[in-house]
């Protein structure tokens, strides 16, 4: 093994064996010992990639490409058929958050079982336990039993846990939305820490802002082979553009059976609904941003039953990064968002009523908004 690599992955794929109308009992198996149907399904085929040692990098593809199964084969919770699998460092993965805490024992008891599963030792627990409190952020819930605890507290002691385990490679697979946004920015935050230090961090995750952010390297899994890896960006790039095509190839499909349900979205940044509007500038700007994914859909707004037809179309990388994949082919970057004007002059003070809906030619409603807002 390259001593500058933390991780190698050489010729290696995976396959599960799925079975149907599986015996269950001994009298199932003497009766049915011939009618064992299963199927091979082939998940990884052929990898190989290096990632050096103090690299952050990112596997992405869609759900069923493989990068899961990838990530566990590096942790050596499961093993290859073929190919190898080296590693090169004290490994932590956070994978199964909490994997081992007990529900009738309290918080700060199950760090100690918790982080002894991470290879700690007591004494290395001991003088790590009040940093791993006060980052988990529970404060006096940490001496009541975890089944008292809500969701959020559970995965915030599980995170914390984890995350101050001193491991050289970091396995992390999809668990950046702990708790809270204050304490996901946390989570970030730490990561980022991390990443700055001599830390190996290999992240499985959807999220492609926190891959171009945190991330030095992408790598793509398609279909569970090996497509693409380089800078984030690129990458990313590239797979959006996989993605598009096979969802619009997968919807052409849907319709062509008529199984295609059109669904879309519409937000109104501004104003808000029952704000009351002071006469501060010479107009009133209205912004939001509408998504569907169907053809010869409309965006029709009406201010007090009037239409409007002074709408402008505006970029909205945020609303793209969030729903590319699920409305992939659909989307147009420049054309998500949409904002209007009014002058104050032309609105009279008191109650007023948007109306914003998307529809097809059929005029059948596909999404509809409405708000009241008050100008004084």
């Amino acid at each position: 093994m390259n001593q500058e690599n933390a991780i190698e992955v050489r010729k290696m794929s995976k396959h599960f064996k799925v079975e149907y109308d599986r015996a269950n009992t001994l009298k199932e198996r003497l009766i049915f010992w011939k009618s064992g149907n299963y199927e091979i399904k082939e998940v990884l085929k052929d990898i190989s990639l290096d990632i050096k040692k103090g690299e952050t990098v990112a596997l992405i593809g869609t759900n069923g490409s493989g990068k899961s199964t990838l990530l566990k084969l590096m942790t050596k919770i499961i093993y290859p058929n073929q190919g190898t699998i080296e590693t090169d460092g004290k490994l932590t993965s956070l994978l199964e958050l909490g994997a081992g805490f007990h529900p009738d024992f309290t918080g700060r008891e199950n760090i100690y079982f918790n982080a002894s599963i991470f290879g700690l030792t007591h004494q290395e627990i001991d003088q790590r336990i009040d940093q791993i409190i006060e980052f988990s952020e529970l404060g006096e819930n940490i001496d009541n039993p975890i089944r008292t605890y809500s969701s959020g507290m559970y995965m915030r002691l599980a995170f914390s846990v984890a995350i101050n385990v001193d491991a050289e490679i970091l396995l992390i697979d999809e668990i950046l939305a702990v708790g809270d946004q204050h304490f996901q920015d946390k989570c970030f935050d730490k990561l980022e820490e991390l990443k700055n230090s001599d830390k190996t961090i290999v992240i499985v995750t959807h999220s492609l802002d926190v891959v171009k952010k945190l991330c030095d390297r992408a790598i793509w899994i398609y279909k569970g082979e090996f497509k693409l890896d380089g800078d984030p960006t690129y990458v990313i790039d590239e797979y959006l553009k996989q993605v598009e095509k096979d969802h619009h190839d997968k919807v052409l499909r849907a319709i062509k059976e008529g199984t295609h349900k059109v669904k879309g979205v519409i937000f109104i940044d501004t104003p808000k609904g029952f704000a009351t509007i002071y006469r501060t500038g010479g107009e009133l700007a209205f912004r939001g941003w509408s998504i569907s994914n169907g053809y010869d859909i409309e965006l029709e707004i009406y201010l007090d039953a009037q239409h409007v037809k002074n709408v402008r179309r505006t970029p909205r990388p945020d609303v793209y990064n969030a729903y590319a994949e699920e409305y992939a082919g659909f989307l147009e970057k420049d054309q998500i968002g949409w904002e209007f004007t009014i002058p104050f002059e032309d609105i009279q003070d008191g109650v007023h009523h948007l109306q914003i809906r998307l529809a097809d030619k059929n005029e059948k409603i596909i999404d509809e908004k409405e708000i009241e807002f008050t100008i004084e």
